[in-house]
């Protein structure tokens, strides 16, 4: 089976193309998502968050913007958050990689915002970056409830530069021109990744679970 990471800088496009690949049928792993719903009520990191950031609660439930909040502008804070958060997210990676390789995928898609900052490749087998203009990308984060210029500076500087992303990926995709040239590139990358032997999956040595951190 085919590993391949999607990623690129806050804004970038990478949601909109992962729901492009998946309608041109290739299942796709959202950590993100993941992280969404493991800190909603009910989810797997509901507790551990709740005791972590009790100041975030609001009638018993966590408020993910307060803890985003607390956390982008206390490095020890975003530490404990991503401790309690990892584990779960590589657990449901996981979960998605064997579900997909028991249904015959040849090829699935992890989505991982922060892949090269974290050493993700190392287990891929390519690597997809999603880039925009500048403008685009600033217009998109500013548009965005909750955030301002004070906070899209602490999430940029934790994400390396758009240019070194591009560098050192696969495959480039340029959101925003036209949603039909997205797919045509996005469909020229499946047919290159096709042609390509997986070579990370079913893990050797070390568990999935135990790869470097993700988020």
């Amino acid at each position: 089976m085919i590993i391949a990471g999607l990623t690129g800088s806050i804004a970038m496009g990478k949601s909109t193309i992962a729901t492009m690949l998946r309608r041109l049928g290739v299942p796709v792993h959202d950590a993100d998502a993941t992280v969404h719903r493991l800190m909603a009520p009910g989810g797997g990191a509901e507790g551990a968050i709740a005791a972590a950031f009790p100041e975030a609660l609001r009638c018993g439930v966590a408020d993910r913007q307060t803890i985003g909040d607390l956390a982008f502008i206390n490095p020890e804070r975003l530490a404990q958050l991503e401790n309690i958060l990892h584990p779960l997210v590589c657990a449901e990676e996981e979960v998605f990689l064997r579900r997909q390789c028991r249904l015959g995928a040849r090829l699935v898609v992890l989505e991982i915002p922060l892949l090269f900052e974290t050493g993700v490749e190392r287990r891929l087998d390519a690597v997809i970056t999603a880039t925009a203009p500048l403008a685009v990308q600033r217009w998109r984060v500013l548009s965005r409830p909750g955030m301002n210029k004070t906070k899209l500076r602490a999430i940029a500087a934790r994400q390396l530069p758009d240019s070194v992303k591009c560098c050192r990926a696969d495959y480039v995709v340029v959101s925003g021109p036209t949603r039909s040239y997205t797919l045509l590139t996005l469909g020229e990358i499946i047919r290159s990744l096709h042609k390509i032997r997986g070579s990370h999956w079913p893990p050797t040595g070390r568990a999935w679970r135990h790869a470097p951190r993700i988020n």
